[in-house]
């Protein structure tokens, strides 16, 4: 529990933006709108959605951590929400009547998480961060 509390105080944008994912993608049924027919349309929204969430995670990271390990930091700030969109395209597929997973929104949000994870690399460069492997300065 205390690490559930410490997750929600460093990263609370993060959370907030996980718990909208999985509420919009699970229970939301999108409403008609004019862009409907803009190709891909879905897809964007998807790349969009993790990008931005990848993105404000290392923004959040960053603000808490001096250093970090190179290759711990890259699948931290990656892999997790590519297993996430994963599992919320099974969840919609199986266990919901008004969705349906699709491999295709899955590979949108992995492009979106891997672009939000380039946008944190980029941010971690400019903020100047210290590299650290195995506990010595790089």
């Amino acid at each position: 529990m205390k690490r559930i509390l410490k997750l929600l105080r460093q990263y609370p944008l993060t959370c907030i933006c996980l718990v909208l994912i999985c509420y919009l993608s699970i229970f939301f049924r999108p409403p008609k709108t004019p862009l409907d027919g803009v190709a891909f349309i879905d897809k964007w929204t998807h790349i969009v959605m993790y990008g931005g969430t990848c993105a404000v995670f290392w923004w959040e990271y960053l603000r808490n951590h001096r250093y970090q390990a190179t290759m711990h930091t890259f699948f931290l700030g990656w892999l997790p929400f590519v297993i996430a969109s994963g599992v919320i395209e099974l969840i919609q597929e199986y266990l919901t009547t008004n969705r349906a997973g699709e491999w295709l929104d899955l590979l949108a949000n992995a492009t979106g998480a891997t672009l939000g994870t380039l946008i944190g690399v980029a941010i971690k460069k400019s903020y100047g961060v210290k590299k650290v492997r195995n506990g010595k300065e790089l």
